[in-house]
């Protein structure tokens, strides 16, 4: 039997660890990893590839297939053009996450030509609020590579981490966001994790969660759209009538449902937040790692996870944020990538 609808698969791809920035909530711990050079990222882009294709006759499925390129800052490598030309001859869409610092109008142009699908521009606050966390005359800098994208039009998404630090000044954002005509707005929480770790104490609560959530989703511009990855965001206007059981994942958390992490030495990771290991696209069979991997099997499997995660009605649209759950859990010296969101506002029934 055909299934009609397109199901996602993206790998979220980080060309290198090297940056321009040295951001204060970066996930990233501050090592050196060797790079892959341009022809086994070639190799590794043809097999993402013939792994897809044969999905599609195993299984009569169709699959909306893309690449997120990113970092470091992935406009540090001299030879970026050249595997996002692999990628576009191969037929995946390509998403590109940078800090935009880097983008001049030769190079927005071509990505214009390459038909980039988006760029994600980072961006966390007003001027004195982006430079406390990117560094000195990072936020001119920015927004000068997100107007020659746009100026060459393609789609730009600012993309805001939200912290203590920032979260009162989200309505400027959005602000800021419409004033120079990027088409989207995004957010995600804080990770503490990397050198993040140091903003443990700057994860809001719960409850604050909540109350920015509802405001930023009250909000209806023209012209704006407000987009994000966040399993526990796009549970807040769902109902949960009846339990979903044990139900195989249909969204929410990315994780080793629809998607992997590629580092820049080939490692696997079921998301580049959540820094566990699964294998290596060098060495591996990617199409083994996704079916045999017990720790993608555990991110499947309602009955692995804890605390209220596990007994949550909407477990199969949401699951939480695995890499804030692991990065909280280690912080507590638990270090349990199947604990619950320690941000999760939903009310979920006693045990």
């Amino acid at each position: 039997m055909s299934i009609n609808h397109a199901f996602d698969f993206f790998i979220q791809w980080h060309l290198t660890e090297r940056c321009n920035l040295r951001c204060k909530h970066c996930y990233q711990e501050d090592r050196k990893i060797e790079e892959m050079a341009l022809s086994g990222i070639k190799r590794v882009v043809g097999n993402v590839s013939d792994m897809l294709e044969s999905w599609v006759e195993m299984y009569d499925i169709t699959f909306s297939r893309s690449f997120n390129v990113t970092g470091g800052e992935p406009f540090l490598r001299k030879d970026i053009f050249s595997i996002l030309g692999e990628m576009k001859k191969k037929g995946f869409d390509i998403h590109i996450l940078s800090n935009g610092i880097l983008i001049d109008r030769e190079k927005a142009k071509r990505l214009s030509d390459m038909a980039v699908k988006g760029v994600q521009i980072s961006i966390e606050g007003p001027e004195e609020v982006h430079e406390a966390i990117r560094g000195k005359g990072s936020f001119s800098q920015s927004l000068r590579g997100v107007k020659h994208l746009l100026d060459a039009g393609i789609t730009v998404t600012l993309n805001v981490t939200l912290s203590l630090i920032n979260a009162d000044y989200f309505l400027d954002i959005i602000t800021l966001t419409n004033s120079i005509g990027a088409q989207r707005l995004g957010f995600s929480r804080l990770v503490p994790s990397g050198r993040g770790m140091g903003l443990l104490d700057s994860m809001l609560k719960k409850e604050r969660v909540k109350e920015l959530y509802e405001e930023i989703f009250s909000k209806n511009i023209a012209g704006l759209e407000i987009v994000t990855g966040d399993p526990i965001a796009s549970q807040l206007y769902k109902s949960a009538d009846e339990d979903e059981g044990d139900s195989i994942p249909k969204g929410g958390c990315a994780a080793g449902v629809s998607g992997l992490t590629f580092l820049p030495d080939g490692t696997i990771t079921p998301c580049r937040r959540l820094p566990i290991p699964i294998g290596n696209v060098l060495q591996d069979e990617l199409r083994d790692i996704w079916a045999t991997s017990k720790v993608l099997g555990a991110i499947r499997n309602r009955k692995r996870y804890k605390g209220k995660c596990g007994r949550c009605r909407r477990w199969s649209y949401c699951r939480g944020c695995r890499a804030i759950a692991y990065a909280y859990a280690q912080s507590r010296g638990k270090g349990n990538f199947l604990a619950e969101d320690p941000q999760c506002f939903i009310e979920v029934a006693p045990e």
